[in-house]
């Protein structure tokens, strides 16, 4: 089911004759594509969960308008949109066993769609089944781990067969070693149903690992739709280029002077085609090599071993932290310099960005 949002918009009045009103969601035009997961991210209070609500119904637009493929469910209560929501927190009742829990939904069906006993017990098996959890139905909450738990939340949302299944924030409450692992359950599920599926996350590694397409947002207003690695190799913006990414894009002060890219007094690499200028430079960690004779010197700190890779961390003035971050091959470090350390840059892991747009430059 393919999801269209027309110039969405959510304020929020203030709470006071005095307190400013709040634009949670700014204008949203978006299409999610058809049996797609969609990955809604960005930081806490850009607007994602808001987005989320709107879409199941649970929050009113202020205006714009959401179809599910031609038919406008603007003004349709949440329980005839035909959605599945799983919350962050699971909302398991306690008193029910795992059975009654995923059955729950159905039991409130009403009319031409109120479902026999037996029609509601082969859905429960067939959605705990797809979540692998059919050895638990007699369960209760309290008896199962936090990613149990989990699968019954998803479980209770797709035993309506929803058109749209929507996860705010799933994996938050759970443990790395566990969020790893459920979300590559969630994938699987996905590609299973075949459900459109938007999933929102303040967590990058977790929405580009999964997702088909991601949408990056910022106090309301969408950023970037893309690939995940689209996204990650070729942000518009510097939000995206810092939001994206772990560890983190190193951010420097620079100029480009003839063609050339400068870093303090360090000439770094070429910038064939930018106009001359400050710009802002973004450099990710893979995009170092350590060279002895490398145009760009640093001041070393220290080596994070991390098994295959070793992170070299240095000091630069012009760097916007008070340290930057270089991953490298365990090889590359053999006989490395006590006091600095000399890089050569990866031209396709170099960022440019104008001072005060922030907005990504191009070569002309």
């Amino acid at each position: 089911m393919k999801v269209v949002l027309k110039n969405l918009t959510k304020i929020f009045p203030g709470r006071t004759k005095k307190s400013e009103q709040v634009v949670a969601v700014d204008n949203l035009d978006l299409e999610l594509p058809d049996g797609k997961l969609v990955g809604l991210l960005g930081p806490s209070g850009c607007g994602k969960s808001t987005a989320l609500y709107m879409i199941c119904g649970l929050e009113t637009p202020t205006s714009g308008e959401i179809y599910f493929g031609e038919e406008n469910v603007t003004k349709l209560p949440a329980e005839e949109r035909g959605v599945g929501l799983v919350f962050q927190n699971y909302a398991l009742y306690p008193h029910m066993s795992v059975r009654q829990n995923i059955m729950f939904p159905l039991g409130n069906l009403k009319g031409s769609a109120r479902l026999s006993k037996q029609e509601m017990e082969r859905r429960v098996e067939e959605a705990a089944s797809l979540v692998q959890i059919d050895s638990l139905l007699d369960r209760k909450p309290s008896e199962l781990s936090g990613g149990q738990q989990q699968r019954v939340a998803i479980a209770r949302a797709l035993v309506k067969m929803p058109r749209v299944l929507l996860l705010d924030e799933p994996l938050s409450n759970l443990d790395a070693r566990l969020r790893l692992k459920t979300r590559e359950e969630i994938k699987r599920i996905q590609n299973e149903t075949g459900i459109t599926t938007v999933f929102v996350t303040h967590d990058q590694e977790e929405a580009m690992s999964i997702s088909d397409v991601i949408i990056v947002m910022k106090q309301g207003v969408v950023q970037q739709v893309e690939k995940p690695q689209a996204v990650y190799d070729d942000p518009v913006n510097l939000f995206v280029a810092k939001f994206l990414g772990t560890p983190a894009i190193n951010v420097f002060k620079g100029r480009v002077l003839d063609e050339r890219l400068f870093i303090g007094e360090q000439d770094v690499m070429s910038a064939e085609g930018y106009r001359d200028g400050d710009v802002i430079i973004g450099i990710r960690p893979e995009g170092f090599t350590v060279r002895e004779d490398g145009p760009f010197s640093c001041e070393f700190v220290r080596l994070d071993v991390m098994g295959r890779d070793v992170s070299i961390i240095s000091k630069c003035p012009e760097c916007e932290e008070e340290t930057l971050r270089a991953i490298v091959s365990s090889d590359d470090v053999k006989g490395l310099g006590l006091k600095s350390v000399a890089f050569e840059l990866k031209p396709s892991k170099v960022l440019l960005f104008d001072p005060v747009t922030e907005k990504r430059l191009r070569p002309a």
